[in-house]
């Protein structure tokens, strides 16, 4: 195997007011911060920045749409500048928390039903990325492996980061399979264990809809909000590390 294949990402999405922010952070290597608009405020979003920081974890910005009632799982059909004006000043404000806490924003990756339809729709996943792209071209979208996200950061000149999912099934399609479908979240630890480390391999997974799936892998979701999550975040590390794997920040890689 490859070295560089023998080291993946291992990212949560924090400071959304559910569960052990500071427990998770011990356990990943990079966290995607909400910015206030479908959960957290700026309170929430100085204490995990100073969080991470403190366990020197890669900090990401993770802007979704402006609709808590649904935790910003809810598909919404907002014009493309919308979105990109979304998208900057959720960007902005994170950043601004980061730099004055001495810290420095690594990447982006979108939230929920944003994420979701960004990574079918290609005229979304390029608002998405201008706006990373306008405001900082150094930064990192992170996106769903094999995405309309990966292949806008191709289009806009940004460096990406290729995402899978520890705790959720797919579609053969490579899409995510809807969360009201089920099986979409896989509940048994070692089936999520099992396909983790399938595809830190590259290996192919056995899709919901009976399909075989290879994807590349260079980040591994894991979220933070489960009911035994952070049992199932030390039991992902601890799986990675033992079958040889280096759990570090895709900016470290």
């Amino acid at each position: 195997m490859d070295t560089d294949k023998l080291q993946i990402d291992l990212n949560a999405d924090l400071g959304e007011g559910c569960g052990d922010d500071a427990a998770i952070l011990e356990r990943v290597s990079s966290a995607n911060i909400a910015c206030g608009w479908h959960a957290g405020d700026s309170d929430s979003m100085r204490l995990a920045v100073q969080a991470a920081l403190r366990c020197g974890v890669a900090i990401g910005a993770h802007p979704g749409y402006a609709d808590r009632e649904h935790f910003g799982r809810r598909e919404l059909k907002l014009s493309l500048d919308s979105v990109y004006s979304a998208v900057l000043y959720q960007i902005g404000a994170l950043e601004a928390i980061v730099r004055v806490e001495g810290g420095r924003l690594a990447h982006v990756k979108p939230h929920g039903a944003l994420y979701n339809q960004a990574a079918k729709d290609p005229a979304l996943a390029d608002a998405i990325a201008m706006a990373i792209r306008d405001f900082d071209p150094t930064l990192k979208l992170m996106g769903l492996a094999g995405s309309e996200l990966i292949a806008a950061a191709g289009r806009h000149g940004l460096e990406s980061i290729s995402e899978v999912f520890a705790d959720r099934a797919y579609l053969s399609s490579g899409a995510l399979a809807p969360r009201g479908q089920p099986g979409a979240v896989i509940e048994d630890e070692g089936q999520a264990l099992s396909q983790t480390l399938a595809l830190a391999r590259g290996e192919r997974i056995t899709t919901l809809d009976g399909g075989q799936l290879e994807l590349r892998a260079e980040s591994i979701c894991l979220h933070g909000d489960g009911a035994h999550a952070l049992a199932f975040a030390t039991r992902i590390r601890q799986t990675l590390q033992e079958n040889g794997f280096r759990v570090r920040a895709r900016e470290l890689l």
